[in-house]
C-alpha cells in the first residue's frame, strides 16, 4: 500500500509540473495586449443598422459584387423588406449571425490570447468564436457551424520579437446567413472562406482593425472591407448579459413568421411573401357581427375589407384593422 501511495504522489506531482511547466511556457510579452471591452467603431455620416462595410451605407450602396443569381435574389429581399418581412436576413428567429457578421460586433466583446488558441467572446446572440493557433491541420470532417471552423498563426510583421498581426481562416460553414440586416446573402451552398488579418493601429493601440476577404459562390470575386473597434476606457469594464429570445417579438408558427411590433402584429410566412396583414393594438379583439375570431379565417379564402367598427376591444383599447390579401393559414395570435 505503502508503494502504491508513494507511486500515486510522484505521478501526481509530474502532472502538476507539466501543468505548471505549461504554464509558465507562455510567455505573454511575445503576443498583442488585446485586453479589455472592444466595441465597433461608428462611421461619422453611416446611419441605419450597422452595415457590413462600415464606410458605407446599408443596401445597395455596399456595392456587394454579385452574382446575376444573387444579385435578384438581394433585390426580391429588399422589397419583402419594404413589405414588413424580413427577406433573407434570419436572425430574427435568434439564430447566430454567424460569419463575417458576427465581426460587425452588435455588443462589446472581450479577445482572450492563450498559445493554443484565441477566443473573441461576443454576447449577442451566439456570436462567440474559437480560433485554433496550435498548429493544426484542417480537420478531414468539419461540423458545420454558423461561425464556422478558424485555424490562425499568429506573425511578427516588424520583426521585433513580438507578434502584433493574428492571421486567420475560416470554414465549415451552416446557414442560412446573410452579411448584414439589410440581408446581403451569402451563397446557399455554405461553402465561403474568410481570410482576416487583426492587427493593433501602430500608433494607437486602443484600436484594432479587421480585414475581412470574403470568398463566396455568391460573390464574382473576393470582397474585402475593414472593420475598426475601439477599447474602451474602463479599467474594469461591465459585461452586460444579452439574451436573444429574452423580449423578441419575433416567432414562428405553423410556418408563418408572426412578427410582434411593439402594439402592432403583422404575420407573414417564412418566405417573406406577405399574405395576411392585420394591425391591431396590443389587447385581444373580437367581431362585433358575430363573425370569425381573428385567427379563424378558413384558409385559401379572400378577407372581405375589415373596418374599425367591426372590431370592439376585449381589454380597454379599440383596434384598426387592414384588408388583408390571400392567406394559406392564419394564426390565432392575441397581445
Amino acid at each position: 500500500m505503502y508503494y502504491r501511495t508513494t507511486i500515486g504522489a510522484v505521478a501526481l506531482a509530474a502532472s502538476l509540473c507539466g501543468t505548471f511547466a505549461g504554464a509558465l511556457a507562455f510567455d505573454e510579452s511575445k503576443y498583442p495586449n488585446w485586453k479589455g471591452a472592444w466595441r465597433r467603431v461608428a462611421v461619422p455620416g453611416i446611419v441605419g443598422q450597422p452595415s457590413y462595410d462600415p464606410t458605407k451605407l446599408p443596401g445597395a450602396a455596399q456595392q456587394a459584387p454579385l452574382t446575376p443569381e444573387y444579385q435578384a435574389i438581394y433585390e426580391a429581399n429588399v422589397k419583402d423588406q419594404a413589405l414588413g418581412g424580413q427577406g433573407t436576413d434570419p436572425t430574427y428567429t435568434c439564430l447566430s449571425p454567424g460569419m463575417p457578421r458576427v465581426m460587425t460586433t452588435f455588443v462589446p466583446f472581450e479577445i482572450l490570447v492563450t498559445p493554443q488558441m484565441t477566443n473573441f467572446l461576443i454576447q449577442h446572440i451566439h456570436d462567440s468564436r474559437r480560433i485554433f493557433t496550435d498548429g493544426r491541420d484542417w480537420p478531414k470532417n468539419i461540423v458545420p457551424t454558423f461561425v464556422g471552423y478558424s485555424i490562425g498563426h499568429w506573425i511578427d510583421s516588424d520583426g521585433d520579437g513580438r507578434y502584433d498581426v493574428l492571421e486567420i481562416e475560416t470554414r465549415g460553414f451552416k446557414g442560412p446567413r446573410s452579411y448584414d440586416p439589410a440581408g446581403i446573402p451569402l451563397a446557399f451552398d455554405n461553402q465561403s472562406i474568410f481570410k482576416e488579418r487583426i492587427y493593433s493601429d501602430k500608433a494607437d493601440p486602443n484600436i484594432l482593425y479587421d480585414e475581412i476577404t470574403t470568398i463566396d459562390n455568391a460573390l464574382t470575386r473576393p470582397w474585402t472591407v475593414t472593420k475598426k473597434y475601439v477599447r474602451e476606457p474602463k479599467k474594469d469594464p461591465v459585461w452586460r448579459e444579452t439574451v436573444c429570445a429574452e423580449g423578441n417579438q419575433h416567432v414562428l408558427d405553423r410556418g408563418n413568421a408572426v412578427v410582434f411590433c411593439g402594439e402592432r402584429q403583422r404575420m407573414i410566412d417564412v418566405m417573406g411573401e406577405l399574405r395576411f396583414v392585420l394591425l391591431f393594438l396590443a389587447e385581444p379583439v373580437e367581431r362585433v357581427d358575430g363573425g370569425p375570431a381573428v385567427g379563424a379565417i378558413d384558409p385559401g379564402h379572400r378577407c372581405p375589407p375589415l373596418e374599425l367598427s367591426d372590431f370592439r376591444s376585449v381589454g380597454q383599447r379599440g383596434a384598426d384593422a387592414e384588408q388583408c390579401a390571400d392567406i394559406h393559414t392564419v394564426v390565432n395570435r392575441h397581445g
